[in-house]
């Protein structure tokens, strides 16, 4: 794909690297009930958990989000500046916060009756709020991420609405970000150190996940940060080829450090873990961001089918892996058979909903503007 055709194109990589991530948030969670350690917020399986579900959890928390928020602050900026900021506010609205609206009261009751029932079933506890049935949710759930995805639009579109007025400031931002993106290493030290701050901030060793409807004014700053720079990276979209250099050795570096970090946990204080993290985040978001542009940037029916169904099968997918559990805990099979299990049900069970229930209906232009036919090009 020639980045010059970048206006008039369909981002073919981007889309499928968006995602892609919103799609691994159904094997995320269908590692909890599985993993070793307490968790209020989940059922865990009284007859099996492994370490193994906390290391796939853990390597998936670690870039998921970041790059999602990256991914989001490009097509934010290119929204904006492509089709103007009211058009971009009406779209994020559209597709933001109608969505985040709707599905968190639809889907607060079908939550609590799964986690109840799971609970019960397995014989274990949870947290009582999410086994206390109200009228009106009292967390955000899963959909926390289009709750912070609301604010910091709001926050970008204030900002690049004031900065439209200071160019020459705008233009020092353009080329210290292409300063940058030359020297990656220079770039992931800087920024490296800029997260470790706001993990210091945080007093944590990762950006947490915030379900309360009370922002949570650091991890609000940390994603922002990443948004940002993807915002900034639209305005330097020549750059998106140069993501592609060592994307390979940025990745495999993500994934050593991750594993190292992990068998070695015990033996490594909070201060150096978090460091670590720091660093980990950013060979994660060079190299995987740098492998889809090089190997999935040519359009694909498939993968636009893919990116077209993963909202929705992002938004229905948590009450199936909370569920589907309770109805397999007493099989006598390895944990990770049970794992899998959770993630094909739950995999098979939302795109066929999407394609049946959702693609060619009212729900579908809901969720992505427009109703697509079931079979043929959706182009």
């Amino acid at each position: 794909m020639k980045v010059s055709h970048l206006k008039s194109q369909r981002l073919h990589s981007l889309d499928a690297l968006r995602a892609i991530m919103m799609l691994l948030g159904i094997v995320l969670h269908a590692t909890e009930p599985y993993s070793l350690g307490e968790d209020a917020s989940w059922a865990k399986d009284p007859n099996g958990t492994h370490i193994s579900m906390n290391y796939i959890f853990g390597i998936i928390h670690i870039f998921r989000m970041p790059i999602f928020f990256m991914v989001a602050g490009f097509f934010g900026s290119m929204l904006f500046y492509e089709r103007g900021p009211r058009a971009m506010m009406k779209n994020r609205l559209r597709r933001i916060l109608m969505p985040f609206g709707v599905f968190l009261l639809l889907l607060h009751p079908i939550i609590i009756s799964a986690w109840t029932y799971t609970s019960e079933t397995m014989g274990v506890s949870v947290s009582r709020m999410l086994t206390t049935m109200t009228w009106l949710p009292g967390m955000t759930y899963h959909l926390w991420f289009l709750y912070y995805l609301l604010m910091i639009t709001a926050i970008s579109f204030c900002l690049a609405s004031a900065l439209k007025h200071t160019p020459r400031f705008t233009q020092w931002i353009t080329r210290a970000f292409e300063w940058l993106m030359r020297r990656k290493m220079v770039f992931i030290l800087v920024f490296s150190i800029v997260v470790f701050l706001l993990l210091v901030w945080m007093w944590d060793t990762w950006i947490s996940t915030p379900l309360s409807f009370t922002p949570d004014l650091p991890v609000l700053v940390a994603y922002s940060l990443f948004y940002f720079i993807g915002w900034v990276l639209f305005k330097s979209k020549h750059f998106l080829d140069n993501m592609m250099r060592n994307d390979w050795v940025f990745a495999i570096s993500g994934l050593v450090i991750f594993t190292l970090r992990f068998i070695f946990r015990p033996y490594i204080d909070d201060v150096l873990y978090g460091a670590l993290n720091a660093i980990m985040v950013w060979f994660f978001v060079f190299g995987i961001t740098g492998l889809f542009i090089r190997y999935a940037s040519r359009y694909s029916a498939r993968m636009r089918y893919v990116s077209d169904a993963s909202y929705w099968v992002y938004l229905i997918h948590l009450p199936l892996t909370g569920l589907i559990p309770a109805f397999i805990f007493n099989w006598p099979i390895p944990v990770f058979l049970k794992f899998l299990i959770v993630v094909v049900i739950t995999t098979i069970v939302c795109f066929t909903t999407y394609h049946f229930m959702v693609r060619s209906t009212f729900i579908g232009k809901f969720l992505n503007g427009r109703r697509y036919p079931r079979r043929g090009n959706p182009s």
